[in-house]
């Protein structure tokens, strides 16, 4: 990790750090509480490099929506920073502390309160891991299809506060679209509900999707509704080579233009091929420049597979292999899942970018970041959500080599200002954090910043919540 420091913004009357503990410690048990400097270091960040935090002055791990409002309304009357946190999975520092915060972590509400069947909806707590759930409610014949890859140890709350995505989006879509309804803690204490849990329903400003991607600055989650679909069949997985990312890219562009509706389809370039050979072992066919995944969860998934075979193949594929089973197709499934851990192993230290573009211009995007790699001399992977155009380049460098760190910056910012060239977006699912925050206002205009800042001085007027991100 590449970090410097984030200091909070200073607040006059803020409380001493004595004074903190014990008002917090007046409506939190003493194991809620944590102060010791080993045990808040360790909360200090999340995963994402290049991006600065802090030293809290308090970790607190509440265990109900009661304990939340507590934490909120001292922080709020002391003129201190909260930093709500999941599990830290995050790649833009959206979770990292500031100094002096208090670190508000929701993983110890980890209760799902409700899964139902007939009306297709799971109510949860924030901490909830997003694996779990999909477990939970496979047991009810149910699916909750938002699936990052980090969907193992991610929880709920994180996906709803970043706008999570995953593998399954070009199907299924992504988090926002499963938020039914929210509770929320807000600045100074108070409850508030959002939404609903019925099928429909429209009364009032959308303030659930407001929350969706807000990134912890107008709010704590401390509940959400979500919306949940059948369980689909099984799916099953085609791997497909390609002699060059243009052609793999024209491909998926001829799967989308024919009206196919893959439930998965993924590319990984030659770069990230290698890299997870290299982890895994997994026997990947390293002499392919990209890798295309395309799955299917229909009723007759082989037939869908063999015409998107026929697509790929009229595009120039070398070879097009679908899995016999399904343990082959979470296989390939899981080669995928690896990649960013695959890449990271590559020098030690990983830049994740997560730029979306239209379908039509993700050859575009995967040929400029391919010239960005040589001009700065990087070894740059790409895995990318083929059928959404949301690209991941990945930077590897090693972080003890500042000539290469400063490269790999540049070649970072070089890769955004690609993807907005292209018509496209900072970011399709990490969120902007502190990682992207001059990007942010570049890609919003100066309007559109002034009116997202309004927005923020409603929900939270001291400015106590995530300070340093987004803005």
């Amino acid at each position: 990790m590449i970090m410097s420091r984030i200091e909070a913004p200073p607040e006059e009357g803020a409380a001493p750090r004595g004074d903190l503990v014990g008002r917090l410690l007046a409506g939190l048990p003493a194991e809620a509480v944590h102060t010791d400097a080993d045990v808040t270091a360790s909360y200090a960040h999340d995963m994402a490099s290049f991006c600065p935090s802090g030293a809290p002055a308090v970790v607190v791990l509440p265990r109900t929506v009661e304990q939340v409002q507590h934490v909120l309304r001292v922080a709020s009357e002391l003129r201190v920073p909260v930093v709500p946190q999941g599990a830290r999975t995050g790649l833009s520092g959206a979770a990292n502390a500031v100094d002096g915060c208090v670190v508000l972590s929701l993983t110890k509400m980890d209760a799902i309160l409700e899964i139902s069947p007939v009306d297709r909806i799971a109510v949860v707590e924030p901490g909830v891991v997003n694996a779990a759930l999909s477990r939970a409610v496979g047991e009810h014949g149910l699916y909750y299809p938002p699936d990052p890859s980090s969907w193992e140890t991610c929880t709920i709350g994180g996906n709803i506060g970043t706008a999570s995505g995953g593998l399954c989006c070009v199907k299924y879509g992504v988090t926002a679209e499963y938020v039914l309804g929210l509770d929320v803690v807000l600045a100074d204490g108070r409850l508030m509900s959002t939404g609903r849990r019925t099928a429909k329903g429209v009364a009032g400003y959308d303030l659930t999707r407001l929350f969706v991607g807000s990134e912890g600055s107008l709010g704590v989650i401390v509940r959400a509704v979500l919306a949940l679909r059948p369980r689909p069949p099984q799916q099953l997985v085609l791997a497909a080579e390609f002699a060059s990312a243009a052609a793999a890219c024209d491909a998926v562009c001829r799967i989308m233009a024919g009206g196919h509706v893959p439930s998965l389809l993924e590319l990984m370039d030659r770069t990230t091929v290698k890299a997870v050979n290299s982890l895994a072992r997994m026997g990947l066919p390293e002499t392919t420049e990209a890798l295309l995944l395309a799955a299917f969860d229909t009723p007759a998934p082989a037939d869908d597979l063999a015409a998107v075979a026929a697509l790929c193949e009229a595009a120039g594929a070398t070879q097009v292999v679908p899995a016999d089973d399904a343990a082959e197709s979470e296989l390939l499934l899981q080669a995928r899942r690896l990649s960013l851990t695959a890449l990271e192993a590559v020098k030690g230290t990983t830049m994740v970018d997560d730029v979306c573009v239209p379908r039509s211009r993700l050859g575009d995007m995967l040929e400029g970041t391919e010239r960005i790699a040589e001009k700065h001399r990087l070894t740059i992977g790409v895995c990318a959500h083929a059928g959404d155009g949301n690209t991941h380049p990945v930077v590897c460098f090693d972080a003890q080599d500042p000539d290469e760190s400063r490269r790999a910056r540049e070649s970072f910012d070089e890769i955004m200002d690609l993807g907005l060239r292209l018509g496209g977006t900072i970011t399709g699912e990490h969120g902007v954090g502190v990682l992207k925050k001059e990007w942010l206002a570049r890609e919003l205009g100066p309007v559109g910043v002034e009116m997202q800042r309004a927005v923020k001085q409603v929900f939270d007027p001291l400015g106590i919540l995530n300070p340093g991100k987004l803005f």
